[in-house]
């Protein structure tokens, strides 16, 4: 794990190892310049007097999660990884829940609010508020890692699933068709869908076969509606039956599979909206972007013996991955986006009656609710120090959790930005597997932390 470390001028530096950065404070070297991500702050060094190696910022978009990796250029180390949860979904909840209360109110006519859609125009790139945010978190965390550290150049995963394709197997061209990516993308759409599980044993990790779910010989299409996943043992049981004589004897997995079957495109979708928006504004930070394809990215991982993971996919899209990647001791950062709170000063019950008004005032004591402080209390019920988000009252002490603080004993460890964040999980090298016949893949997978708790640096 890495620390970034910038000059007395505020200027990237080539990060360190988190021991170092430990050693640089304890000797009052460094000081803390921020949390999230963890950078120190050199108080006797300059770019001048450094030699600062170049960098890669690789991202991996999502519909729900994207990933994030920080890779020299020179020694293919990954110095930094995230995965970034986004909050598309509760966005457009929120949404849909406004649009409603206003409809019910046009309706009754107890409060007429005007619908306004005329003569309204959207601008350039302009993009529905819940994949806005996606753009907007990927971009925001891009440019964070460009201040900290030293940057040549970005690469982002520009197309995963060609969504014609998928829908009309059919499309006319035969380069299309029978070229190299020739049903690639009908695959990697299942593997994607169904969770690269077998659909009626649920077993993972064993080869997996494509499955008409009305069988073709009884006239079934190869809709990627008709299509799933399932082991090879299931395939053979299943041959030419249909699935309701197949799973005669299991109606939740039938009611499961027909459910998940139906299911929208609407994640691949997501991911196509977003993706020409969000290369134009990483081109516009001033940095060259290099584009990958989702068959580049699997066959970098494979080929590396990586398992699956969003901040690994990161890390290995486009041409320019390192033939080596060293991950050794990595721990990705979990970031999750919350927002910085509501615009509205008027809440409402479930009938959209006002029923409080949030206050105006947002500091208190110079904190806000959502910043990260260490509390500590000399004497009392919650004697200690405690470390964690506090809520502000005013005129009142704090909420710490179930901790009440007087303001006077907090101290700000990191501000609120929208952000929440957590300790992932270390992969560390486990060649015996490999020797003793177990799993092919030479990664173990190990937690290092306890139950997800917060990342308090």
């Amino acid at each position: 794990m890495h620390a970034f470390v910038v000059d007395k001028d505020k200027k990237p530096l080539n990060p360190c190892r988190m021991a170092r950065a430990r050693l640089l404070l304890k000797q009052g070297r460094a000081a803390v310049f921020k949390r999230f991500p963890f950078t120190i702050i050199l108080k006797d060094r300059t770019v001048a007097r450094s030699v600062v190696p170049d960098h890669r910022i690789k991202v991996d978009p999502g519909s729900k999660t994207t990933g994030m990796a920080v890779i020299a250029e020179d020694t293919g180390r990954v110095v930094f990884a995230a995965e970034i949860a986004h909050r598309g979904v509760q966005i457009n909840v929120a949404l849909e829940s406004r649009r409603a209360l206003r409809r019910s109110r046009r309706n009754r006519k107890t409060r007429y609010r005007q619908p306004r859609f005329d003569h309204r125009t959207r601008p350039k790139g302009w993009l529905p508020p819940s994949l806005e945010s996606r753009v907007a978190n990927v971009l925001t965390w891009a440019k964070r890692l460009i201040a900290r550290v030293s940057t040549t150049a970005l690469s982002q995963e520009l197309a995963r699933f060609d969504l014609q394709q998928v829908e009309n197997p059919e499309i006319a061209g035969v380069e299309y068709q029978q070229g190299t990516l020739a049903g690639y993308e009908v695959r990697e759409y299942l593997l994607e869908k169904w969770h690269r599980t077998c659909a009626y044993c649920g077993k993972t990790g064993v080869p997996l076969q494509v499955e008409h779910i009305h069988p073709g010989s009884n006239g079934g299409t190869d809709r990627v509606s008709n299509l799933t996943l399932a082991c090879e043992p299931c395939n053979r049981r299943k041959d030419n039956r249909s699935i309701e004589d197949f799973l005669k004897g299991k109606p939740e997995v039938l009611a499961r599979i027909q459910r998940q079957a139906k299911a929208p495109l609407r994640d691949a979708a997501a991911v196509n909206a977003t993706r020409w928006e969000l290369l134009r504004r990483l081109k516009a930070t001033g940095m060259p972007v290099e584009c990958g394809s989702g068959g580049r990215t699997k066959w970098n991982r494979t080929m590396r013996g990586l398992p699956k993971t969003h901040w690994f996919d990161a890390a290995c899209v486009g041409a320019s991955t390192p033939g080596h990647l060293a991950v050794t001791g990595v721990r990705p950062l979990l970031i999750k986006a919350h927002g910085h709170g509501k615009r509205n000063r008027c809440g409402t019950d479930k009938y959209g009656f006002p029923i409080r008004h949030a206050p105006r005032k947002k500091f208190e004591k110079g904190f806000r609710t959502g910043d990260v402080v260490q509390a500590k209390i000399p004497a009392g019920k919650f004697q200690g120090v405690h470390t964690g988000r506090v809520a502000i009252r005013f005129g009142q002490n704090f909420q710490l959790g179930k901790v009440s603080v007087h303001p006077r004993h907090c101290f700000a460890i990191h501000r609120a930005d929208g952000f929440e964040y957590l300790s992932g999980e270390m992969f560390v090298p486990c060649p015996q597997r490999q020797e003793e016949g177990g799993n092919s893949s030479p990664w173990l997978n190990r937690k290092l932390h306890l139950g997800g708790k917060p990342l308090w640096l």
